[in-house]
């Protein structure tokens, strides 16, 4: 499992990765920056709806995490390398949770050190909303990689199918339809956020803190349960 999780590091360490990964992380640390210098900073429920739902969490977080899991099995796939893995003689959960666990590595230091900045600056070092905001970005990243990673070794399309996903099921359904929600790793983390620290969305439809953890370890499990089956029932070019 090491080799696999080193392998899966250097092949998502690219340098204009994680260039584009800098530079979208640092879009909500730039908004609260800027949030805490005006003369008339916007009010909490203005910053909590359009910099944290709506930037963090509804954007940059899931398209971050799709450019970096949706590749962790995609170049083995298009290098004809993922043969070389699945001959050898290992069971297939192991290759798949060291792939999950580079992607969650690579993604994490910059999402979740955005939402941590991203807090610290605007909500001036109120250490329970810091972490409540953190961790609720920490958990979008563990269930869109989870995700991700299922659909880099479903299609070849996954980047094309899971912008669709992000943009229609995440950033329309879900704000518009109130029964989608209980299907949305967004409002997972915005439910998460709300039961960490009560003040932040208060005002939002939230989920419940028991259901949103209760559904993102179903989602967790379910699909990394679902990667593994298809790396056994694929066949491997």
């Amino acid at each position: 499992m090491g080799s696999v999780y080193r392998l899966t590091l250097r092949q998502l360490s690219g340098r204009w990765r994680l260039l584009i990964t800098i530079v979208l992380a640092s879009l909500p640390v730039v908004m609260g920056l800027i949030a805490t210098m005006v003369d008339d900073p916007p009010s909490n429920e203005d910053f909590e709806g359009i910099v944290i739902n709506g930037m963090l969490a509804g954007s940059i977080l899931p398209l971050v995490v799709l450019a970096i899991a949706s590749a962790a099995f995609a170049n083995e796939i298009e290098d004809r390398t993922l043969a070389n893995l699945t001959l050898s003689p290992i069971p297939r959960w192991q290759i798949v949770v060291p792939k999950l666990l580079g992607a969650m590595t690579v993604a994490v230091p910059f999402i979740v050190g955005s939402a941590f900045i991203t807090s610290q600056l605007y909500f001036d070092g109120d250490m329970t909303a810091v972490i409540a905001v953190t961790v609720g970005a920490f958990v979008g990243v563990a269930l869109y990689s989870s995700v991700f990673i299922w659909a880099g070794l479903m299609t070849t399309r996954a980047i094309g199918f899971g912008l669709l996903y992000v943009f229609l099921w995440e950033g329309i359904f879900s704000g518009f339809v109130s029964g989608v929600r209980f299907l949305s790793i967004r409002h997972y983390s915005i439910a998460l956020m709300h039961g960490l620290d009560e003040r932040r969305f208060a005002g939002s439809d939230n989920l419940s803190f028991g259901v949103a953890i209760g559904a993102s370890v179903v989602v967790f499990v379910l699909f990394l349960l679902l990667s593994v089956r298809r790396l056994r029932r694929m066949d491997v070019p």
